[in-house]
């Protein structure tokens, strides 16, 4: 699962960012990473509140730039 920076307490608060234009970044834990362009799954926020809100997100050069759902 890929996880945005800034942590975001809702989905709604993603949406408006990214709506307003603010660079939001995308990373994965582990060993594997997230995309760097293409369609991902994320969700929020980060450890330790625990996960409230999932979003698909399209990438382009390791930032979201549309929240799809």
């Amino acid at each position: 699962m890929a996880y945005v920076d800034p942590n975001f307490p809702t989905k709604k608060a993603l949406k408006e960012a990214v709506a307003a234009g603010d660079t939001v970044y995308v990373f994965s834990p582990g060993p594997f990473g997230a995309k760097e362009n293409g369609d991902e799954t994320v969700e929020g926020p980060h450890y330790p509140k625990p996960h409230s809100w999932y979003a698909r997100v399209r990438i382009e050069d390791g930032k979201v730039v549309k929240v799809l759902s």
